[in-house]
C-alpha cells in the first residue's frame, strides 16, 4: 500500500480533511490539478460553525483579523426597506457571518497544513482509478504527463462539481440545474461612509446582492436575465436606485457563473468517498457551500483516521453519509426558497412576496430559526447510528454542544465548556448539580482509567454547580447546566466535532462503554 488516503482536490475541503487526518497521524496526499492557489474566488462568506471548527484548531483568530464581520441582513423591494435580519439573535458568540474571500480561507488552511507537515502536490490529476475490495488503485497525470499508479486504502473524491472522482466511481448527482445564471463582482462605492458590516438584499426585477469584504468593499451578486446582458450596468441601475450618491468605482473581477441544486446519491462507494461540491451544489444565496464542506470534513476526518488507526471497523463511515447528507439535502431546499423569493409575477406577485418576507422578518421565532440556520448551528444528528441516549428534553445525543460556562477546572483559569473538548479524540464531561461532588471524583477516577486504555476516548472532567468544589472536580456554571438540562450526575461523550456522541444520566460508565463499542464495531 502507497498511502493511506488520496485526496483529490485541495479546495476548502480537501484541505481540511487532509488537517483533521494528518493531525491524527494518518498518512494522506492532496493532490490538485491547479499549479498555483487560485487568486480570486467568488466565494466570501465564512459562517460562526465553521468559524468554530478553525477555533478548535487554534487559527480563528486569523480569520478574524483578516475579514470583516457581515452583522446581519437588509431587505428591500421596490424602493422601500421590508426587513432586517440580526445575525446575533442566534445567540452564538460568533454573532455573525464574517466576510473573507475563500482564496484567504483556502491560504490559511494550507499554512496550518504545511506546518503539521503536509503539502498539495499540484500540477497533479486524477485520470483513472480501480476499486478493489481492500483499496483504490488510482492513475495519476503529473505536469508534463508523467503518469503515476497510486494504491490507497481509501481515496476521497473533493474535486469540485465536475468530480472526476464522482464520474469514475458512478456515483450520480440528484436535483436541478437553476435555471437563470449568476453574476459577480467586487466594487467599492464612493462616498460611503458607514453601513460596511450588512449584507443588503435589493429583491428587484434584477436581483443584487451586496456582501461585505475587508477593505470596505463589497461583492456584488446578481441575477443576468440573458447570456448577453451587461450584468455589471444592470445591477449599476439598480444601485443608483437606492444609492444615488455612491457611484461604483474599482470594479473587479467581473464574471458570470452557473449554479446547481443537487446532492450526491450516495457518499460512499467501496472505498470512495465524497466530500464538499463533489457531494452537494447549491445556490449561492446563503453562502453555505464552502461551508458545508467543511463541515463534511470536520465529520468524515476523525471517522475515517479511526478506520485507518485499525480502531475502528469500516462500517463506522456509514454514518459520514447518514449524518451529512440530509443536512447538504437542506441546505439545497433551502437555496431553492431564497432563489424563489428573488422572482415574482408582476405587481401583484411582487406584493404577495414582500408580504411574506415582512411578515417573516416581523415573526421572532421565524427570525431566531433563520439566523440559527445561517450560522449553521441547526444541524444535528440525532437519527444518526452512532449517537446513543437522550436528553429527557434537553440537550440530545447527536446535537451540537454549545458555547457555554464559564467552566473552572482546578487550579486554572475560567474558559468556555466547548473549549475542552477542542482535540482530535472524544473527551468525557461528567456533570452534576452542587452536593455531588464526591460521587462525581469517584466516577473521574472511574474515566480517567477507561480513558488510558482507550484509543477513542482523550480526556475526561468532572464539573459540578458547587460554589467550590474541591479537587479533581471542577466547577460548571449554574447556567450553563440549566441549559445543559444537567441535575443529577449526566455523562456526555464529545466527538471531535463537538456534536454529542453520548448522552447518559446517572453516576454509571456503562453507557460510555456501550458507546464506544458503537462507534468501533468489530475492530474494537
Amino acid at each position: 500500500m502507497d498511502i493511506q488516503v488520496l485526496i483529490v482536490g485541495a479546495g476548502p475541503a480537501g484541505l481540511m480533511l487532509a488537517i483533521e487526518l494528518r493531525r491524527r497521524g494518518v498518512e494522506c496526499r492532496l493532490i490538485d490539478s491547479l499549479d498555483a492557489p487560485q487568486h480570486w474566488d467568488r466565494a466570501t462568506v465564512v459562517h460562526p460553525r465553521s468559524l468554530e471548527l478553525f477555533e478548535a484548531l487554534g487559527i480563528a483568530d486569523r480569520f478574524m483579523a483578516a475579514g470583516v464581520p457581515q452583522r446581519g441582513a437588509r431587505l428591500y423591494s421596490d424602493g422601500e426597506v421590508l426587513g432586517a435580519l440580526d445575525f446575533s439573535v442566534s445567540g452564538e458568540p460568533y454573532a455573525y457571518n464574517l466576510g473573507l474571500s475563500e482564496e484567504v480561507t483556502e491560504r490559511f488552511l494550507t499554512e496550518y497544513l504545511e506546518g503539521i507537515g503536509g503539502a498539495i502536490e499540484r500540477s497533479t490529476r486524477l485520470v483513472d482509478l480501480e476499486a478493489g475490495a481492500d483499496s483504490v488503485t488510482a492513475t495519476l497525470e503529473h505536469d508534463g504527463g508523467a503518469e503515476e499508479t497510486v494504491v490507497a486504502e481509501w481515496l476521497v473524491g473533493c474535486d469540485g462539481y465536475h468530480s472526476r472522482v464522482r464520474e469514475l466511481a458512478g456515483i450520480e448527482l440528484q436535483g436541478h440545474d437553476i435555471d437563470d445564471p449568476w453574476a459577480v463582482f467586487d466594487v467599492s462605492f464612493g462616498g460611503r461612509e458607514d453601513d460596511f458590516e450588512t449584507t443588503i438584499v435589493y429583491l428587484e426585477e434584477t436581483m443584487v446582492i451586496l456582501t461585505p469584504l475587508p477593505g470596505r468593499r463589497f461583492r456584488v451578486y446578481t441575477r443576468p436575465h440573458v447570456a448577453e446582458d451587461d450584468f455589471v450596468a444592470d445591477a449599476t441601475a439598480v444601485l443608483a436606485r437606492y444609492l444615488p450618491d455612491q457611484p461604483l468605482e474599482e470594479i473587479e473581477n467581473p464574471t458570470r457563473f452557473h449554479c446547481h441544486a443537487k446532492v450526491a446519491d450516495r457518499y460512499r462507494a467501496g472505498r470512495i468517498l465524497l466530500a464538499g461540491d463533489a457531494a452537494h451544489v447549491c445556490s449561492p444565496d446563503q453562502g453555505h457551500g464552502m461551508n458545508t464542506g467543511l463541515g463534511d470534513a470536520a465529520n468524515l476526518g476523525w471517522k475515517l483516521a479511526l478506520v485507518c488507526g485499525g480502531v475502528a471497523a469500516a462500517e463506522l463511515l456509514d454514518s459520514y453519509e447518514v449524518e451529512r447528507r440530509p443536512v447538504a439535502l437542506g441546505v439545497a431546499e433551502s437555496g431553492d426558497a431564497l432563489e424563489a423569493m428573488g422572482r415574482f409575477d408582476g405587481a401583484e406577485g411582487r406584493a404577495a412576496r414582500d408580504r411574506d418576507v415582512r411578515a417573516m422578518l416581523t415573526d421572532p421565532e421565524s427570525v431566531h430559526h433563520e439566523a440559527v440556520a445561517e450560522a449553521e448551528m441547526n444541524i444535528d444528528y440525532a437519527s444518526s447510528p452512532v449517537v446513543s441516549g437522550d436528553g429527557d428534553g434537553a440537550l440530545a445525543a447527536g446535537a451540537r454542544l454549545p458555547d457555554l460556562g464559564p467552566v473552572q477546572l482546578p487550579g486554572e483559569e475560567p474558559r468556555r465548556l466547548h473549549e475542552l473538548a477542542h482535540r482530535p479524540g472524544h473527551t468525557l464531561l461528567l456533570l452534576a448539580g452542587e452536593g455531588r461532588e464526591e460521587e462525581l471524583a469517584a466516577l473521574l477516577a472511574e474515566a480517567q482509567g477507561l480513558v488510558d486504555g482507550s484509543r477513542l476516548f482523550e480526556a475526561a472532567f468532572a464539573l459540578s454547580t458547587g460554589s467550590s468544589p474541591a479537587a479533581p472536580v471542577g466547577r460548571l456554571d449554574p447556567a450553563a447546566a440549566a441549559a445543559l438540562g444537567v441535575d443529577r450526575v449526566t455523562v456526555l461523550a464529545i466527538r471531535p466535532d463537538r456534536h454529542l456522541g453520548l448522552r447518559g444520566e446517572g453516576a454509571d460508565l456503562a453507557g460510555v462503554r456501550g458507546y464506544a463499542e458503537l462507534v468501533l464495531g468489530a475492530a474494537g
